[in-house]
């Protein structure tokens, strides 16, 4: 049995410090003086509190939160209890800041996440008019069934490198121009994309590269890239337009397998029997794919060209 200081010294290497302090810095200058029941006077040259203000607030010395901030220093769970109080963090966020400084658990063991989408393979291939995709850790899609091959463009027909549902979302014209509130389902997918992977970019190769490919894809939203805000992806409907058939809505939900708990599998379930119709006449209209899931290993990487003429 391991003692909890044990445990904080065992994590030391997961530590994430320059994200760390960016996300604090991020969520202090959003921080009104106001919350905390403090006088808005005198000019302030950032936007928020000041960074004496949180380190009085949370019972620490100016130097040392300053350090914090700049990823010099590692804190320890009851410093960061007490600044993310100072910071009004809610569960999820303070949940990703015990992530960046290596103070969460160790997740239960999981099994490889190939073996996880083949389990997951039937199960997706049985939603028909229900369009489904697993992801791993860093939202790359790994399978999908064929109803989400005729909604959107086809995973498989996505350079391999690009096959992650964070770039789809930025910038497949498919999801783009037929999402009717895009900005805002980007935005929510953003926030469990970054919730998920920050604390990956640092040591992880594949990570990175994500990372790299979305600012140089699509410079014109570096301020999400940028942007430190992290959610859950919680249940939601989605309307998408589509030129050639009309309105369809969907309730997009949000599953992680037991034997991969970093994965996460999509569903975008039909709204009313209209809809179930309409994604039934879309896989009917799909061809060129079986109705089993998809599996990525065994398509090559052809170049995206053109969304569908539907979609």
């Amino acid at each position: 049995m391991h003692s909890d200081n044990e445990f904080e010294e065992s994590v030391r290497e997961t530590v994430n410090a320059k994200e760390l302090g960016a996300f604090l810095r991020a969520h202090r200058e959003r921080r009104s003086p106001r919350d905390m029941g403090l006088p808005e006077t005198g000019r302030r040259r950032t936007p928020g509190l000041r960074r004496e203000e949180v380190a009085a607030l949370s019972g620490v010395g100016l130097a040392w939160y300053t350090w914090l901030e700049q990823g010099r220093v590692i804190p320890s769970r009851k410093v960061l209890e007490a600044v993310a109080r100072t910071l009004g963090l809610d569960a999820v966020s303070y949940r990703h800041v015990l992530s960046l400084s290596g103070l969460l658990p160790p997740a239960a063991h999981a099994t490889g996440h190939d073996e996880v989408a083949a389990h997951t393979r039937a199960l997706l291939d049985s939603l028909a008019t229900s369009p489904a995709v697993l992801l791993d850790a860093r939202f790359d899609i790994t399978a999908w069934n064929t109803a989400y091959a005729a909604l959107w463009s086809d995973p498989a027909e996505i350079p391999r490198e690009r096959r992650n549902l964070m770039w789809c979302v930025a910038g497949d014209p498919a999801i783009r121009t037929t999402l009717a509130d895009w900005e805002p389902v980007g935005r929510a997918v953003l926030a469990q994309f970054r919730g998920q992977t920050a604390r990956l970019a640092t040591a992880d190769v594949r990570t990175r590269e994500i990372y790299r490919i979305l600012r140089d894809d699509f410079p014109e939203l570096s301020a999400w890239w940028e942007c430190q805000g992290v959610g859950d992806l919680t249940a939601r409907q989605v309307d998408v337009l589509l030129p050639c058939h009309g309105e369809l809505h969907l309730r997009y939900t949000a599953f992680r397998p037991v034997d991969d708990p970093e994965a996460l599998m999509l569903v975008q379930a039909p709204v009313n029997p209209a809809d179930h119709d309409l994604v039934a006449r879309l896989v009917r209209e799909h061809h060129g794919r079986t109705a089993d899931v998809v599996r990525i290993h065994a398509h090559g990487d052809s170049l995206l060209k053109n969304a569908r003429s539907s979609a």
